[in-house]
């Protein structure tokens, strides 16, 4: 790992740049480092944003110097870790496609030369790897979307796409956190808060994770919505390898 750089950026933070390009592999090497730094319990630490090949480490000047961070962070970065013993954390999520909530379902469909229900085969048919969150809070930068159904963003963006709304814009699909304007295509909708400020966790899922799309009828989607606002909804999380 002699290809890692780590530099001051700013009065109070690092930044950590791994092998410049995007890929699950660099990103499970982020992931396997954020663990490190988390279980050594290094005082001072106040955030950590991983993006697509990098880390940014936010502290604390006055509890850890430069020097001393820089050091500890650039061992922990070198270590040759096993990045295959980071688990995958898969979260099932939940989408009625089409209708009112997926308005552009047609229009996807039309240009990938698809039948709807072909699209939505494909979009829920994999995992999504969740390469960095940001944009709006909670909201997810997925690869891994299937080329059949790259779709461009509209010509015009919506003045308002109503949270939990799925969407696909160019090579990304990704869900809409909060209410919010966009120009991704709308293929559906799912009922579960992927944000949501009143939580212990306001973000639901973190950089690493994975999110898996699941298909539901009208009548299932109102169910869960309504499980989501008891506070009673079950999410599905799967671990895999």
């Amino acid at each position: 790992m002699n290809n890692i750089r780590v530099m001051a950026e700013g009065d109070s933070s690092l930044l950590v740049e791994f092998e410049q390009k995007i890929s699950p592999e660099v990103n499970r090497r982020i992931a396997a480092v954020v663990k490190l730094i988390r279980q050594q319990q290094i005082e001072g630490i106040v955030d950590m944003i991983p993006t697509y090949c990098s880390l940014l480490i936010s502290y604390n000047p006055l509890v850890i110097s430069y020097r001393e961070i820089h050091e500890r962070i650039s061992s922990i970065a070198r270590m040759d870790t096993k990045v295959e013993s980071v688990r995958k954390r898969i979260f099932e999520i939940p989408v009625l496609y089409g209708g009112e909530g997926g308005p552009d379902l047609p229009a996807i469909a039309s240009h990938a030369g698809l039948s709807e229900e072909e699209v939505i085969a494909i979009h829920s048919g994999r995992d999504y790897l969740i390469y960095m969150l940001g944009f709006l809070p909670g909201f997810t930068y997925l690869g891994g979307l299937d080329e059949r159904i790259h779709t461009p963003r509209l010509p015009n963006p919506r003045v308002r796409i109503p949270a939990g709304s799925v969407g696909i814009g160019g090579s990304q699909t990704g869900i809409y956190p909060v209410d919010s304007p966009g120009g991704w295509q709308l293929m559906g909708i799912t009922p579960v808060k992927t944000y949501d400020p009143g939580r212990e966790k306001p973000i639901l899922v973190e950089a690493g994770d994975y999110i898996r799309f699941r298909p539901v009828s009208a009548p299932e989607y109102e169910e869960i919505r309504g499980a989501v606002s008891e506070g009673s909804y079950q999410l599905t999380v799967r671990e895999g390898d």
